[in-house]
């Protein structure tokens, strides 16, 4: 018990300007009690002399008496033993807002009021809580902005704002150079202000939240794009493999034909020696007849064998020989160096263009509807996106063009002025879809970030990079793409169906009757996600329908 009226004590008698206790304790005529320096220091610093803690001011700065009673106290409350010091995470540091009544080492601020124009600590801003007049002041988190509300010309609280020259004012300037404008209280503004950044942040959310779907649909294509090519590279290599067995298929043949080729000329050589050997022996047993009848001495003998033996046979007929090895085979060497050099210009062209031509010899186009059909995605129209012009039905699935503007929210992503309408999601792989289509009408793909506002260079569809149309009207179709036109020819049908094949780059637009008929295709390279789109511009009720496919 002792120990806690002590502490009330200290309470008591410690200086609300220092927070120590009291020194040369003095007491103002108001009944409050300061250390004699804190309160010289106090005034000295003022223009006026008020009281810290309950404001009120004198018009003659008191006389300072010293308090007898309150030094005795003092004294006793020492001899009782002090605390300890408080904490140095009490004292403001350089990046805090100091108390501003805090004499010496000061505290941290806990609130700033907009009223005094100034930030307290926790023991300072007592009286604000205790005090009637002190507790209508506006209190905050302690702030080093203070000074940013005191008007500079007059060293006056604005507490005004001035929406015609959108400042704050305070009530001085309201008298001189905005006396004619239009006022409002700051409080008023910001109720105002509060109301639009209400509208702001919704608008953003809703664009962070585009986005992340945006970036979903991104990071299905990226994981589309690792399966693509894991199986293209799993394909290429078992294509690789099957060009190899050719190859060695090939090399095989040739080493047959080869071997075959120097059996054939082997035996015609062979053929020819044995004749060559056989008169090689007629020729010599002739030699030796002929030799031996030259050494007859019976001369009626010689003339009568000579006859017979002097007339020799024909020569076999010999080709010239010369042995050149490469000749034999020169022809076949000739075609073994031609396939070389078409497999080495095949191999030798640019990857891209090898995976163009390997895609354009895999990945063929449905012909059939059926086929077109497997293929069917369900596509519906985002509000968010329709001119206001526009109107939605049928599940978002129909539009229509309208005499009366419809009352919508502002939205970043719907199109003005141009009378446009643009899908929910993206798409990317290989997706199939058809429209039933009346009046004037655009069929259109686009990326998400093509412009809203603007010419019609900027966000109409056909007449940018960002977008391809097909327009469908009355006898023909025209194809757009970045303000060129191509007129195409083609059976009319109120309905046509699109395909796309977003990884190998090509959109075909078709005429759907009882076979489908290719308009025109597209053959590029898609880098973002593409949105179905629609313009209806001609006549009022002009209307555009995704069909429902089975």
């Amino acid at each position: 018990m002792a120990q806690q009226v002590i502490q009330l004590d200290q309470e008591k008698l410690s200086c609300s300007i220092c927070l120590d206790l009291l020194k040369d304790p003095v007491t103002i005529p108001c009944g409050h009690s300061y250390c004699m320096s804190c309160i010289k220091t106090y005034w000295d610093e003022k223009e006026t002399h008020s009281c810290p803690q309950c404001r009120k001011t004198y018009t003659v700065r008191p006389v300072l008496v010293k308090n007898s009673i309150f030094a005795e106290l003092v004294e006793d409350l020492k001899k009782a033993g002090l605390p300890a010091a408080l904490p140095d995470h009490a004292y403001a540091g350089p990046e805090d807002v100091a108390c501003d009544f805090c004499s010496g080492r000061k505290l941290k601020a806990s609130k700033s009021c907009l009223v005094c124009m100034a930030s307290y600590c926790e023991q300072h801003l007592q009286p604000h809580y205790n005090i009637a007049p002190l507790k209508k002041h506006k209190l905050v988190k302690a702030t080093s902005k203070l000074q940013e509300n005191i008007c500079p010309r007059h060293d006056e609280v604005m507490k005004i704002f001035c929406r015609t020259d959108q400042q704050c004012i305070c009530y001085l300037c309201l008298m001189d150079e905005h006396k004619d404008h239009v006022t409002v209280s700051a409080a008023a503004e910001r109720a105002e202000k509060q109301k639009d950044l209400a509208g702001n942040r919704q608008n953003l959310q809703q664009r962070i939240q585009d986005r992340e779907k945006d970036m979903k649909v991104l990071h299905k294509e990226v994981e589309a794009i690792n399966l693509s090519a894991d199986k293209t590279v799993k394909e290429s290599e078992e294509l690789v493999k099957d060009l190899i067995n050719l190859i060695e298929k090939k090399s095989s043949e040739v080493k047959q034909k080869i071997r075959s080729k120097q059996k054939t000329e082997q035996n015609r050589v062979k053929e020819l020696q044995e004749k060559i050997e056989q008169e090689i022996r007629e020729l010599r047993r002739r030699d030796t007849e002929l030799e031996q009848l030259s050494l007859t001495e019976d001369h009626l003998h010689f003339l009568k064998s000579y006859s017979s033996l002097s007339h020799l046979s024909e020569s076999t007929n010999v080709p010239t020989i010369s042995v050149q090895p490469q000749q034999y085979f020169k022809d076949m060497m000739m075609e073994v160096s031609n396939l070389r050099d078409k497999l080495q210009a095949a191999l030798s062209e640019e990857p891209t263009n090898t995976c163009q031509k390997m895609t354009q010899v895999d990945l063929k186009e449905p012909v059939t509807r059926h086929e077109f059909l497997e293929y069917a995605c369900q596509i519906t129209l985002d509000p968010k996106t329709a001119n206001p012009y526009l109107s939605l039905s049928m599940s978002n699935r129909k539009a229509t063009l309208t005499q009366i503007e419809h009352l919508v929210s502002s939205h970043p992503k719907r199109f003005l002025p141009w009378w446009q309408v643009m899908s929910s999601d993206g798409l990317t792989g290989c997706c199939y879809w058809e429209v039933k289509w009346s009046g004037k009408v655009l069929i259109a793909v686009a990326y998400d970030n093509i412009s809203r506002t603007g010419s019609r260079t900027e966000c109409g569809f056909g007449n940018n990079e960002k977008s391809w149309a097909l327009e469908c009207g009355t006898g023909n179709y025209v194809f757009r793409h970045n303000s060129i036109s191509t007129l195409i020819s083609g059976p009319q049908s109120s309905r046509i169906g699109v395909y796309l094949d977003h990884r190998a780059g090509t959109l075909s637009f078709y005429s759907v009757t009882k076979t489908m008929n290719l308009l025109h295709r597209v053959q590029t390279r898609f880098t973002q996600p593409l949105y179905p789109g629609f313009w209806l511009g001609a006549c009022v009720g002009d209307t555009v329908e995704l069909c429902k496919l089975k």
